[in-house]
């Protein structure tokens, strides 16, 4: 096992490494974005830092699907048990949090540790990562906000509106997918 390890600290090239890196930071990001302040503090934050290390140093594995549904349970918990309100801020960082997680962790996946990545793979990969984060925040705040003009009936109306836009969006990725 120490051989391996050593064997791989030896290829290892900057690019796979920052990725990991790059996992590492932003599943803590998540998990301490989704925890109530009461328990980000002594033992816990330290099993925290654990589940996004393990998370960065296996990406392949289900430690990465473990990390994303320990901060959605963080939030659970959050909302509900701790009675912590629903900030916007929180809710958008969490969603932008969990999606650079697993999409940062899909790209690591597949680079070995001796890659060599050309930096216009990496600022392609960013430049969209980040247009998605941007976008689902920006429709986010113009959905809520047209959510609480009138009651209920709108907030009922904008949860279809999302149910049909996540519809449509399973549809076409089926759609896409069947063309291949």
């Amino acid at each position: 096992m120490i051989g391996r390890v050593s064997h791989v600290l030896s290829r290892a090239t900057v690019g796979p490494l920052l990725a990991r890196a790059g996992v590492f930071a932003v599943a803590l990001a998540a998990l301490v974005v989704a925890f109530p302040a009461e328990l980000r503090g002594g033992y816990f934050v330290a099993a925290l830092v654990i589940q996004a290390a393990v998370a960065a140093i296996l990406p392949r594995s289900p430690w990465v699907t473990v990390a994303i549904l320990v901060a959605v349970g963080g939030w659970v918990t959050s909302t509900i048990w701790y009675d912590d309100p629903v900030e916007l801020w929180r809710l958008i960082a969490l969603a932008s949090f969990l999606y650079l997680t697993h999409s940062l962790a899909a790209l690591t996946a597949l680079l070995p540790y001796d890659a060599h990545i050309p930096a216009e793979v990496t600022v392609r990969w960013l430049s969209r990562a980040l247009a998605v984060v941007l976008g689902s925040a920006v429709l986010t705040v113009l959905l809520l906000s047209a959510a609480n003009r009138g009651g209920d009936r709108d907030l009922l109306a904008a949860a279809l509106a999302g149910l049909a836009v996540a519809l449509g969006a399973t549809a076409l990725l089926a759609w896409l997918l069947r063309r291949r």
